[in-house]
């Protein structure tokens, strides 16, 4: 801008753009690829099919064999549905035919994301999230170095549907799930996944209620069905499986009963049961397979089998505070300390299902090569699921506190302010009294502490409570005794961490330091300057003539200032930048000291950071840094740098240290309707560049 080019002729281009809807060719891009040859790619026509969907059908062919396809189509209709769809054939050839490194693929991608508006049907929702491809397709794909897919080793698919009922508490929904890994062309379907849900009800409420509530009317009660047609195999076999031998399905019922009763005002009682039932059509016995050594599947056995389990539990709760006065040195603003603590207790017991009186589990005895009796219990349902086996009976401790403190304060309308001295500290704790050993659990501690509106802090930390040997060759060995039994302490930290993030920016010293921000700027200041500017525009354009002359021949008068003013008439100087950084540190367990019985602690840390600043209203800097705080060096850095020219926009890219040095160099037209409008310059591989 603001160059005179008259004295030099400049080639130029027209690109009439219509303001209509129509159909039109889509001109390809010029590839070079070192394996496929030179190419033209993403070229092809653009059908306006109506105001609702459209499609786009280009291709992509090399001067070595490779060629591909691709529709791509969007739809959208207001207030009901929108989606996108995307599906591609290619045809991968490397090397030279008749020779060893020839090679042929055929793959195919099919891409298809669907929504539909919250007002279209306040009862039933539909929703598509398709990500299919052949395992090979990301990476024989012309973009591939460039695609994230390309390192990703999984994909997965979903479609959904949910219907709901008026006054109705019935819910009932259907998946379908598809899980691809690229590494070795497994793919897991699950057609279909039906859920009955239930939501929660009291059978036993009156419909007319006279009177106090009866302690049977607390009594509630959900249900929870699924419904579930699973298999795992190869790609290339999935087509040529048996529904009923390969296909894997059951179906599970749960249904948790429940209640909430005061006894003595203050504490809180609730009972809860809850069963579960299984059903299968298959199931599977073993026998012992001398050559091997173990128990193998012998056959399997297809009918009707129900295994069912159940679970009950009962937990007491309750709240006290404590009121302190506050010590004198406090000073005289503290009115009061307030003391929350809410103590949790409970208790859950269920039976042994492995047992042989529910007969859920096989017994199978065999002589092993040692000629030693071996009785081996194994679930014949355990391909699709098996139930818990093994007595279950627990008390869980546990503890909430809350430590507030209220001051005085002439701000508040109230005349006084709360200050959370500690938001949060829990301990939690449980004893299992069906283990043979180590019955007591780790102790589990957290903490959250709030030192402002935006700045929380979080600390978990796991304590161990068991005492440690040391076997011959120094190796520790955990012992059935409890620390405090040893004289050790309640327990001994095992691990704690806690991370912190913050960003720095024009506001931040404003706000330290009591300086006004750029977002309070008065209004008025604003519209000063943009009366001035108004006033200078009027006058610009009253003396245009008379400056054109004036000044050199210049045939157009100045140029608009758009500048912001402060309140003074100065102009402000704004350049916008942000530093942002996180932290994250974790103390655990290290190596074992034999001579101690203990083990050593070890830290970590992890650091990284980005920022970014703009120092004109056209250029523009970034970069995005991790720090290895173990080895004391950057491990990975990028830079960016944009440079906006108007019509055409210049960016950079550049990664100088690892593994991966590499640089990006475009120009490109800013409009996105000339996308393909570009001069690109890179160190990529695939381009047979390379840069040091």
């Amino acid at each position: 801008e603001d160059v005179p080019l008259y004295p030099i002729g400049l080639p130029f281009c027209f690109f009439p753009f219509s303001s209509t809807y129509s159909s039109g060719v889509i001109m390809p891009t010029y590839t070079d690829d070192s394996q496929r040859g030179f190419g033209l790619r993403d070229g092809g026509y653009y059908f306006a099919l109506s105001d609702y969907i459209d499609l786009a059908v280009t291709g992509e062919i090399y001067t070595k064999g490779s060629w591909g396809l691709q529709a791509q189509s969007s739809y959208k209709k207001r207030y009901l549905f929108s989606g996108n769809f995307n599906a591609a054939y290619q045809v991968s050839r490397y090397g030279d035919k008749g020779l060893d490194d020839y090679s042929l693929s055929k793959d195919f991608r099919l891409n298809w994301t669907h929504s539909q508006d919250p007002k279209a049907n306040p009862y039933r929702t539909f929703s598509a999230s398709v990500n299919f491809a052949t395992s090979s397709f990301d990476r024989n794909s012309a973009m591939g170095i460039y695609n994230p897919n390309t390192t990703n080793n999984t994909k997965g698919s979903s479609i959904n549907i949910t219907q709901r009922f008026p006054n109705n508490p019935l819910t009932l929904s259907a998946t379908m799930n598809v899980n691809q890994s690229s590494k070795d062309s497994m793919i897991s379907v699950t057609l279909p996944d039906l859920t009955i849900t239930l939501s929660r009800i009291f059978p036993f409420k009156r419909k007319n209620p006279v009177g106090k509530e009866r302690w049977y009317e607390k009594i509630s009660m959900s249900y929870s069905g699924y419904f579930k047609n699973s298999i795992t195999t190869k790609e290339n076999q999935l087509f040529k499986s048996n529904i009923i031998k390969d296909w894997k399905n059951s179906m599970d019922h749960s249904i948790p009963v429940s209640a909430t009763f005061t006894a003595f005002k203050y504490i809180n009682i609730s009972p809860s049961f809850n069963y579960k039932e299984s059903w299968y059509t298959s199931k599977i016995t073993k026998q012992f397979d001398p050559h091997l050594n173990t128990l193998v599947n012998r056959d399997t056995t297809y009918g009707f089998y129900r295994i069912y389990n159940y679970s009950a539990s009962l937990s007491a709760s309750t709240t006290l505070y404590g009121f302190y006065k506050p010590l004198p040195f406090l000073g005289d603003k503290v009115e009061m300390i307030r003391h929350r603590f809410e103590p949790s207790v409970s208790i859950s017991a269920a039976p042994d299902f492995g047992g042989s009186i529910f007969g859920f589990y096989d017994h199978y005895q065999y002589i092993d090569a040692n000629g030693d009796p071996i009785d081996y219990v194994y679930s014949p349902f355990a391909h699709n699921g098996s139930i818990p086996s093994g007595k279950q009976g627990s008390l869980n401790f546990s503890l909430d506190n809350n430590v507030e403190m209220k001051i005085k304060s002439d701000k508040d309308t109230t005349g006084f302010k709360k200050i959370s001295l500690i938001d949060k500290l829990s301990l939690g704790m449980s004893y299992n009294m069906a283990a043979d050993s180590f019955k007591w659990s780790d102790l589990s501690v957290g903490l959250r502490l709030k030192f402002s509106k935006s700045y929380t802090l979080n600390l978990n930390g796991q304590f161990d409570t068991y005492t440690y040997g040391a076997d011959k060759n120094g190796k520790p060995i955990r012992l059935d005794i409890p620390r405090w039994k040893a004289g050790k302490g309640i327990g001994r930290l095992r691990s704690t961490g806690t991370s912190f993030s913050y960003t720095f920016n024009n506001d931040t010293f404003k706000k330290w330091f009591g300086g006004k921000t750029d977002s309070n700027i008065p209004e008025e200041n604003a519209g000063d300057g943009e009366l001035e500017n108004l006033t200078a525009e009027n006058a610009d354009g009253e003396n245009a003539d008379a400056e054109g002359t004036q000044e050199g021949g210049r045939l157009r008068g100045k140029k608009k200032d758009t500048g912001e003013y402060d309140s003074d008439g100065y102009l402000v100087s704004k350049i916008p930048w942000s530093l942002s950084f996180n932290y994250s540190m974790q103390l655990r367990y290290g190596d074992f000291d034999p001579n101690r019985l203990e083990y050593k602690y070890k830290l970590t840390h992890a650091l990284s950071f980005n920022g970014n600043i703009q120092p004109t209203k056209n250029w523009s800097f970034n970069f995005n840094a991790t720090y290895d705080v173990e080895n004391k060096k950057i491990s990975f850095m990028t830079c960016n740098i944009t440079r906006n020219l108007h019509c055409f926009q210049m960016s950079a890219s550049i990664v100088p240290v690892g593994a991966y040095k590499s640089y990006t160099f475009s120009v490109a037209v800013s409009s996105s309707l000339l996308k393909d409008l570009k001069y690109n310059q890179s160190s990529s591989v695939r381009s047979g560049q390379d840069w040091y």
